[in-house]
């Protein structure tokens, strides 16, 4: 197709959708496509046709991510229990985007094995190979399948950034639900406690820690659990502050209710809708640090493929206008994004506002 010819074609698409959607009443589809018509012509008169084409292949991409996403949150509305399913619905399609993505990503991890092709650490061909029939996305700087080792990625640095997210949400949110209930030294002393831990930079902090005792998992795992852990102490012990000094908790305590009830079966479940979407985020800067931590060279220690330290092996190959190391962090940027969508509505749901 000529440049002359697409330009007419795709100018056509978009004025006869914009003035569906307005014949339609649809408010918000007209002046989306109405508003992409406008900016298409500038970038026309600018950049020519082959802006035009990047333009069209963006607006495809986001329509089929859009489409993806819709049919997901119906495929999921049909399959969880109804008061779920009534939830579900009101999910915008950004949030529903993000499931998808979290939903790919934990098949990924878990089914790594049958998925990839060859051994994360298996060497099939020369250093910076290029992509053929056998490898998807060409060799990395050992001749090791890159396809298979971002699929082991996914298992090895989601694994670990969730397992560390998990131990310092618990840490946390343990700790809070005590302060909050106990009140009195203890909570000043735990309050205390965490200032002086936040206080100190995260990324220092991490690398003193491993630069002590070693790159191991372990260590990465608890070093990044005591940095976060204080973040969802603070949250949990304000959240559950609020809620210590409702009725209920009184009238329990003068039915002679225990502490450990008062927290398990009065205060945590008013306390559960924020504390999970701060799970969500932690989960986003666990991940980003840990990420941060493999390109320095003391997260997830070789041959175990991690996607931060697949950018730092092939960064080389941008000098040469590859791509490939890109793949990895576009892998990172991508689930972080999904993850921030998922919590953003939540965020949304529990603090009660109304569209």
């Amino acid at each position: 197709m000529s440049p002359s010819v697409f330009a007419i074609v795709y100018f056509a698409v978009l004025l006869v959708a914009s003035c569906a959607a307005a014949y339609y009443n649809q408010r918000s589809a007209f002046l989306l496509i109405f508003s992409l018509t406008l900016l298409s012509i500038i970038v026309g008169i600018i950049g020519g046709a082959s802006a035009l084409s990047m333009i069209a292949v963006t607006a495809f991409v986001i329509a089929m991510a859009a489409m993806m996403s819709y049919a997901f949150r119906e495929f999921l509305i049909l399959i969880v229990s109804t008061e779920m399913a009534k939830e579900l619905r009101t999910a915008p399609l950004t949030a529903a985007f993000g499931m998808f993505i979290i939903f790919i990503y934990a098949i990924a991890g878990i089914f790594a094995p049958w998925i990839a092709p060859h051994g994360e650490a298996e060497v099939i061909a020369s250093a910076f190979a290029p992509a053929d029939e056998n490898m998807l996305l060409g060799a990395d700087q050992l001749g090791r399948d890159m396809f298979s080792r971002l699929i082991y990625g996914t298992r090895n640095s989601v694994g670990l950034a969730l397992t560390a997210t998990l131990l310092a949400f618990f840490m946390g949110a343990f700790a809070g639900l005590l302060a909050a209930t106990k009140g009195g030294w203890f909570d000043n002393f735990m309050g205390r406690v965490a200032d002086v831990i936040m206080s100190i930079p995260s990324l220092i902090f991490a690398l003193l820690m491993l630069s002590i005792f070693g790159p191991s998992m372990p260590v990465i795992i608890i070093a990044v659990a005591i940095i976060y852990a204080p973040r969802v102490f603070r949250l949990t012990r304000a959240v559950a502050g609020n809620v210590v000094v409702m009725d209920y908790i009184e009238a329990a305590k003068l039915r002679g209710e225990g502490m450990w009830y008062l927290i398990r079966r009065e205060i945590l479940p008013n306390s559960t809708a924020p504390l999970i979407a701060e799970f969500g985020l932690e989960f986003c800067f666990v991940f980003l640090l840990v990420a941060g931590l493999s390109f320095l060279g003391l997260g997830i220690q070789p041959p175990t493929a991690d996607w931060g330290s697949m950018v730092r092996e092939n960064a080389t190959l941008i000098s040469f206008g590859e791509i490939t190391p890109l793949i990895p962090a576009a892998a990172i940027a991508l689930l972080t994004v999904g993850v921030n969508f998922v919590v953003d509505w939540m965020l949304h749901r529990s603090s009660g506002l109304k569209e």
